[in-house]
C-alpha cells in the first residue's frame, strides 16, 4: 500500500520515534519526528503534514499546550498518546482539539488503525457521504455551514474554526434535526462504524461543539441533551446547493 500521507510523530521517547517510524514507513507513509515542541514547529513550518502523532507528556510545552497551539490555527488531524490510566487527560486532551487518543503502552497496528480512521475522516481518504454534500449550504438559527468547504460562519458573520470532529458531528446533527440522536446513531453518522469506537469522545464533542455555537454552553438551547436517549438538534436546517 501507498498512501503517500505524512505523518509527524513527536515524542521525546527516541525508541518510539524510531519504532513508529518504521513501523508506519513500512505500511507506506512518509514519516518524521520530532523530539519536542520545536522541533515539531519547525517541521510544521518546512513540510506539508497530513496527520500529528503527539505525546502528551514531553518536557518543555507538554501535548495539550501544543494541540491546543496547533488547533488555535489548523485543523490538522491529531492523535494524543497518553500515559496508561490519565483519564482526565485524555478527556482534555479532546476537548483541546485532538481527533482521537491512544494509550500506552499499544500497539502499532492499533495506532495504524486509528490514523486510518481519522485521515479518512478527514477527507484524506475517500468518503462516500462527503460526496453527497459537497456542495450543500446548511443554514440555522443565524448560522451557516458551508460543507464542501467546510466554513462555519455565525449570526455576527464570523468564521469559526471547527476541528474534524466537531465538523462531521455537525452535519451529522444538521442531517437529522430536530430528532433525538443516541450516542450509537452519533458514531454511526459522524464517524461510521469501520473507524475505531470513541467510547466517550462524542459527549466530550458535543461539549466542544456547543461552546461554539451556543449563547451559553452550560444552558444549551441548540444541542438538547435528552435523558436516556442522546442528543437532538432543536433548530430548523435550510439546505440549499452552493456552487
Amino acid at each position: 500500500m501507498n498512501t503517500n500521507a505524512h505523518i509527524l510523530v513527536v515524542d521525546d521517547d527516541r525508541e518510539i520515534r524510531d519504532l513508529l517510524d518504521k513501523f508506519l514507513s513500512k505500511h507506506g507513509y512518509r514519516v518524521t519526528t520530532a523530539a519536542d515542541g520545536r522541533e515539531m514547529k519547525k517541521v510544521l513550518e518546512d513540510a506539508r503534514i497530513d496527520l500529528v502523532v503527539l505525546d502528551l507528556m514531553m518536557p518543555g510545552e507538554d501535548g495539550l499546550t501544543l494541540c491546543r497551539n496547533l488547533r488555535a490555527d489548523s485543523q490538522l488531524p491529531v492523535i494524543m498518546l497518553t500515559a496508561m490510566g490519565e483519564e482526565t487527560d485524555r478527556i482534555i486532551g479532546l476537548e483541546m482539539g485532538a481527533d482521537d487518543y491512544l494509550a500506552k503502552p499499544f500497539n502499532p497496528r492499533e495506532l495504524l488503525a486509528r490514523i486510518k480512521a481519522v485521515m479518512r475522516r478527514s477527507g484524506a481518504a475517500p468518503v462516500m457521504r462527503e460526496v453527497k454534500v459537497t456542495t450543500e449550504q446548511l443554514a440555522f438559527a443565524g448560522w451557516s455551514l458551508d460543507a464542501g468547504k467546510r466554513e462555519l460562519t455565525g449570526p455576527d458573520g464570523m468564521m469559526i474554526p471547527m476541528s474534524t470532529g466537531e465538523f462531521e458531528l455537525l452535519l451529522a446533527f444538521l442531517e437529522h434535526p430536530q430528532r433525538v440522536l443516541s450516542r450509537d446513531q452519533l458514531l454511526d453518522l459522524a464517524r461510521g462504524r469501520d473507524a475505531v469506537p470513541f467510547d466517550r469522545s462524542i459527549d466530550v464533542q458535543v461539549s466542544r461543539l456547543r461552546k461554539k455555537i451556543e449563547v451559553d454552553p452550560k444552558e444549551p438551547q441548540l444541542i438538547k441533551t435528552v435523558r436516556g436517549g442522546g442528543y437532538m438538534l432543536t433548530a430548523k436546517v435550510e439546505k440549499t446547493e452552493g456552487v
